[in-house]
């Protein structure tokens, strides 16, 4: 993470203007009412990574954050870099928005949410009415396989398991209106766009799908539904057509072992499933299928009394408490760090997320050889605009992969976010000798670099291809290079190999 000390001194070194000079700050939506996050005006929202601190993280403010409620201001620093580079694209990675839970608790009411939208209903945002009306429209554009049979906005009540809910059409349209902002002053996407330049995937879920559409109105207000293809990703992975991976799966299973071994080894968290199931009347094993985590959390969320058992005639009996809730997010925090000292699911996450990697470094590098001229643009243009909706068990292994192992666990509606820039031509010849340190070094590099920010914060030197050791002053960014390199050679180190192929079929662990 880069603190908030750390990134004023950043932004001081480096003396030249920016654009733009401070960072966008989206509007207030709501009063912050659960005391979790209280900002002032000019701080940002909650950190992606931890502050560095002694105590134990709070098991119940980490959940809220895990909300990621559009309840505050938040800082975003997209967009921000040297007045003189020149953005070229950007590839976005977002968690689908806040849903409805997966599982239900057995004798318990389910969450009363309401899955339809309405603007007079909070959460609420100013681009709501006019993205309800679009909707209505989709018919006009393309789309792969089954997608257009599903719903372009929630419409259930009460909501249905897994149901994108008011809240997280209103945290995607926020992220999207936040990028447009913030690019803005770039102009990167150009006015009259192809449908070749904007690119939109999605899974086969409602969420991931309604969560898309939302985003890309939120950057692209009243986009042209003829240009849009929205295009479908059959694998959670965004794998494409290289899923097939047995030693991944290996991985996985291993990984998933270790969880086991892990949660049966805690006594406490097993002490509070029997008294959980007790309050409810129910077999300790019926509770730990039905996942309690996942409904727990809705009702935290959505600010609902947790679940109580209730009588025949309809009375409360007796209800599951936040004492119980928060040793259950305990036990998640701990089997976190214990996922990343074994270290397997780095390795599962390598090769789950290789092939995505690998589609984004061929993106950034045909839109970087264009602009080098080095080759010729594709008729209707390079794809300048990525926007890949997808769930925890995508974005998860990304951070994984590339080394953001403190990062949070991905919250609702969470971004990861792929900027290539281009810096000032280095003129040839004599002015070229006459060039400073830091333009020789931007010309070495091939003037193309990339910064990778997480929820809004520039976490590019915490990753494993980008070293904090090679920021300087006179090139603060990561150049391209380093980040194609390590997605076509580097990141098979950790698991012994030099290709994906090979990893995935030639691995003897």
């Amino acid at each position: 993470m880069v603190s908030a000390v750390a990134a004023h001194f950043f932004f001081c070194v480096i003396v030249v203007n920016l654009i733009p000079t401070t960072p966008i700050v989206e509007e207030r939506l709501l009063q912050a009412a659960d005391g979790d996050v209280r900002l002032t005006q000019g701080k940002s929202r909650k950190r992606v990574f931890p502050k560095p601190h002694t105590q134990k993280p709070n098991p119940l403010s980490e959940a809220y954050g895990y909300c990621n409620t559009p309840s505050h201001n938040e800082q975003a620093w997209e967009g921000h870099i040297p007045a003189d580079y020149k953005l070229l694209s950007v590839q976005v990675m977002i968690r689908h928005g806040d849903r409805y839970p997966l599982y239900t608790i057995p004798k318990t009411k389910r969450p009363a949410i309401n899955c339809t939208l309405s603007i007079s209903r909070n959460p609420s945002h100013p681009l709501l009415g006019a993205f309800i009306s679009h909707m209505g429209l989709g018919g006009r554009g393309h789309w792969e396989s089954t997608l257009a049979s599903l719903p372009r906005l929630p419409n259930h009540s009460p909501c249905e398991m897994g149901d994108l809910t008011q809240t997280g059409v209103v945290q995607q349209l926020r992220n999207g209106k936040i990028l447009r902002q913030a690019y803005a002053p770039h102009s990167f996407v150009p006015s009259d766009w192809s449908p070749q330049q904007v690119w939109v995937e999605t899974t086969g879920k409602s969420r991931t799908l309604q969560s898309g559409l939302a985003f890309l109105y939120g950057f692209l207000p009243e986009f042209d539904w003829k240009k849009l293809t929205v295009h479908h990703q059959w694998s959670t992975l965004f794998c494409g057509s290289a899923c097939d991976c047995p030693a991944r799966n290996r991985f996985l299973e291993e990984e998933q072992r270790r969880q086991y071994r892990l949660r049966v080894a805690d006594e406490e968290l097993e002490r509070t499933y029997a008294d959980m199931a007790s309050t409810l009347g129910i077999p300790t094993r019926n509770l730990r299928v039905a996942n309690p985590i996942d409904s727990l959390l809705c009702h935290l969320c959505h600010g609902l009394p947790f679940p109580c058992m209730f009588t025949k005639d309809g009375s409360t009996n007796r209800c599951l408490s936040t004492a119980q809730f928060a040793v259950i997010r305990r036990q998640q925090l701990d089997d976190e760090k214990d996922r990343k000292r074994v270290g397997l699911y780095r390795k599962y996450a390598i090769l789950a997320i290789y092939p995505y990697l690998n589609r984004t470094a061929n993106k950034m590098e045909r839109v970087a050889k264009v602009a080098a001229g080095n080759r010729k643009p594709r008729a209707g243009g390079e794809e300048v605009f990525t926007v890949s909706s997808a769930h925890d068990v995508t974005m998860a292994p990304l951070l994984s992969a590339l080394g953001l192992e403190e990062a949070r666990f991905p919250p609702f509606a969470a971004r990861l976010v792929f900027e290539l820039w281009k810096s000032p031509s280095v003129k040839q010849g004599q002015q070229e000798q006459r060039a400073g340190k830091g333009e020789r070094s931007k010309a070495k590099d091939g003037g193309f670099f990339i910064r990778l920010l997480y929820n809004g914060e520039d976490v590019t030197y915490h990753t494993v291809f980008c070293s904090p050791l090679d920021r300087r002053p006179s090139q603060p960014f990561c150049p391209l290079k380093k980040f194609l390199s390590f997605v076509k050679r580097d990141i098979f180190n950790v698991v012994n190999a030099t290709s994906y192929q090979e990893a995935c079929y030639s691995h003897t662990g």
